[in-house]
Formats: structure tokens, C-alpha cells, sequence
């Protein structure tokens, strides 16, 4: 059967077009769909019908456009643009880039779930021949396995996966997924785990080969309600509070404009100076990487731990900009 003599058919080719943002006048509609005009004016009514917000303009030839409506249409995307999202969502999940939270984790596990084989494949292929830029501490996590949580999270659905602590320990988990939660450095899952038969959380950069059991459960509540709360809490417990003292050499505006809003604002010290006292609990060389990231003269106080580092990374990166010398 032609499809364009298939009403369904059509009309799906229909608003395939009309959800590109231009104005589609009805004899052009027409022409594409090999159908007459007033076979057009009959299929904008169904789409209308069914809820679809098409405007009409008036004149001599008359153009038809799909504007916003109250409700979310399904969107119709052609090879090329179903390539692209999944390309872009699996290198925002895969990186933990700030901003890309579990929203677009949950877009991503839909997307790839209607993919024709030869649609996931080319994404494939264009994710192992893209390098990322690093975010510095490494923590790359596989698309598939933030798809495969997400999932399971939805459908409340039982998981089991591999899981490296921070030690190097190996267990094997079962847990009932609560929520997914982007701190835009790192990926976390929220869960209840059967096996300590209590709240936990896993960094997911160290989960190995998830999968859905398929056992069903009823969703636990959890102790605040609330799973970012509750993994600022757990985070807090588990990672020892830097005092941090650092001064820079440039304006404070400059210096504020460059560091995480979570460090505080630095406090001026003179014109071009400028001075931060701050009380952390990041990891110290996420914290050294920030500092040196400010582009500016500075000199850590204290913690001692953090001068000690900083002195060790500055004798490895002189080292690493003149390897002949070394050798």
C-alpha cells in the first residue's frame, strides 16, 4: 500500500513536517504528500482532534504551522536527528557535565529503547570516535549503564550490579532503586540495598554491570524525603572538613567569577588582592585543580595537606613540561 493512501500513514508524514518551525503552505503540503489540498485541510483537522495545536493563517495560498501547546506531542525524528540526541545526551550522562540531570539520563534510556539496531549501532560508532574533554578527576561513566539504572528506577524494578568501594573492594549488590542524583562532577545512585537492608549510596563511575532483575517492588520512603537531601548528608558523613586559607593575586571579582560558588567569596586584600577563607569537604585534588584553574598567582596557607600536594603537582608538571631535562 502507498503510505501517503494510508491515513495513519500520512498523517504521522504530516506532522513529521509541520514540527519543523517554519510555516508549510498547503499546496506545498500537498505536493509532498501526493495528496490533494483539501485531503490536507481534512488531515490538519484530524491532527487538531487529537490535540495537536496547528495554526492556520489566512490568504490567497494559505500556510499551516504546529505552535506550543499545553501538552508535550510526541516528536517525530527522522535517522539523522535521532543519531544526533542520543550522541549528545550519552556524552552529557557519560560525563557528568553540570546541568545534564536525571531528566535527560531518563531521555536518553527512551531514546535508545526505540532505536532501530542500525540506528544504535552509528551511535555507537560515533562515541568511541569522540574524545571528551576530561572534566580532571576521571570519573567517565558508560551511557549504558546511567540508561540501564534510570530504567530500572522508572519501572521500580530490582537491580544487580558489581560495585567497587573506595578502598578497591569488590561486592556484588542488590539493591531497589530510589533516584538518580548529578552532583555535576560525579553520577550517584540512591538505593535501598537488600543485602545491609539499609539506605545507601553508590558512585556509579564505580558500578560494573548492572541489570534489571525484573522482580517489581513497592518504593521504600526514604529517611528525608527527599534523595539529593539525603545524599548531601550521606556525603557529609563520610568526608573529613578542610579549613582552607588561600590568597590570590588578582581582584576578588576576578577571582569569585573563577571558583565554584560553594567556596565562598574571597575578601579584598588590596586592589589587585585578594584573600579566601573557606571550610570544604572536596576531595584535595578536585580542590587543587580549582585553585590552579583560577589563572592567577596564589599561595595556599593551609590546610598543610593541600600545600603538600600543590608542591608535589608543581614539581610533576615542571617535570612533565621539560621531559629532556629530566632524562
Amino acid at each position: 500500500m502507498d503510505p501517503m493512501t494510508d491515513t495513519p500513514a500520512r498523517l504521522l508524514t504530516l506532522l513529521s513536517l509541520l514540527q519543523t518551525p517554519r510555516e508549510w503552505p498547503g499546496s506545498e503540503l500537498a505536493e509532498r504528500l501526493s495528496v490533494s489540498p483539501r485531503t490536507i485541510r481534512r488531515d490538519i483537522d484530524r491532527l487538531r482532534a487529537l490535540g495537536y495545536p496547528v495554526e492556520a493563517t489566512m490568504g490567497a495560498v494559505g500556510g499551516y504551522r504546529l505552535v506550543a501547546g499545553t501538552a508535550m506531542p510526541p516528536l517525530l525524528l527522522d535517522d539523522e536527528e535521532a543519531v544526533a540526541i542520543a550522541v549528545g545526551l550519552r556524552a552529557g550522562a557519560g560525563h557528568a557535565i553540570e546541568g545534564v540531570e536525571e531528566a535527560s539520563v531518563r531521555a536518553l534510556a527512551k531514546l535508545e529503547q526505540v532505536l532501530p539496531s542500525r540506528l544504535r549501532h552509528r551511535v555507537s560508532t560515533l562515541q568511541a570516535a569522540t574524545i571528551p574533554l576530561a572534566r580532571g578527576d576521571g570519573a567517565t561513566i558508560d551511557p549504558r549503564t546511567l540508561t540501564v539504572m534510570a530504567s530500572a528506577v522508572t519501572a521500580t524494578e530490582r537491580l544487580r550490579f558489581g560495585y567497587r568501594s573506595g578502598d578497591g573492594t569488590e561486592t556484588k549488590r542488590q539493591v531497589e532503586p530510589y533516584r538518580l542524583v548529578s552532583t555535576g562532577r560525579r553520577w550517584y545512585l540512591v538505593a535501598y540495598d537488600l543485602g545491609r537492608e539499609d539506605w545507601r549510596t553508590f558512585r556509579v563511575d564505580r558500578v560494573s554491570e548492572p541489570f534489571a532483575t525484573g522482580a517489581r517492588f513497592r518504593p521504600r520512603e526514604l529517611p528525608t524525603g527527599d534523595a539529593a537531601k539525603f545524599l548531601s548528608r550521606s556525603m557529609s558523613r563520610m568526608q573529613p572538613r578542610m579549613e582552607v586559607d588561600v590568597s590570590f593575586r588578582a581582584p576578588a571579582r576576578f577571582v569569585a567569577a573563577r571558583l565554584p560558588a560553594h567556596l565562598g567569596v574571597p575578601e579584598p586584600t588590596g586592589p589587585d588582592s585578594c584573600r579566601l577563607r573557606t571550610s570544604v569537604k572536596d576531595s584535595l585534588e578536585w580542590l587543587a585543580l580549582r585553585l590552579a584553574l583560577v589563572d592567577c598567582e596564589f599561595t595556599a596557607h593551609s590546610p598543610e595537606q593541600l600545600t603538600d600536594y600543590l608542591r608535589d603537582l608543581g614539581a610533576r608538571l615542571t617535570r612533565a613540561a621539560a621531559p629532556e631535562a629530566a632524562s
